[in-house]
């Protein structure tokens, strides 16, 4: 099962190191906790006329959990805030089978058959709709 789920594409973009950091006096961040297996994210976002002009992450967590802020931190600066912010219900229903991967996303295909490590994508995603919601630019 391993190695089918942590390919080669999956474990580069852990690796990339993409938006690892923090920034300094974020417009929103926001940290989500995996208390089962203790991966913590760290979203700090900086808004720009209602959309994500910058965004930086502190991840603690396993391959996938890294791999999923990577991608984050690439396909997400620019995106509407309302559409950023409803990436964690998309990645959700995606992951549970239903249509196609939000941008970035496709890497983590073999991650939809393990659902006990659907949480390791998902808390990215949370900590990325939170952030925005404190920066008060969703919904």
């Amino acid at each position: 099962m391993s190695e089918d789920l942590y390919q080669e594409a999956l474990v580069a973009m852990a690796k990339s190191g993409i938006g690892a950091g923090r920034l300094e006096a974020p417009d929103g961040t926001a940290t989500a906790d995996n208390p089962l297996c203790g991966d913590r994210v760290t979203v700090d976002v900086r808004m720009d006329g209602g959309r994500v002009r910058e965004l930086a992450h502190k991840t603690r967590g396993c391959l996938l959990t890294q791999a999923a802020a990577a991608c984050v931190a690439d396909h997400v600066p620019g995106m509407d805030a309302d559409d950023a912010a409803s990436l964690a219900e998309a990645v959700r229903r995606w992951l549970a089978g239903e249509g196609d991967p939000p941008a970035g996303l496709e890497i983590m295909e073999p991650v939809r058959a393990v659902r006990s490590r659907h949480e390791c994508v998902l808390i990215a995603y949370e900590a990325l709709r939170d952030a925005l919601g404190n920066a008060g630019t969703s919904r």
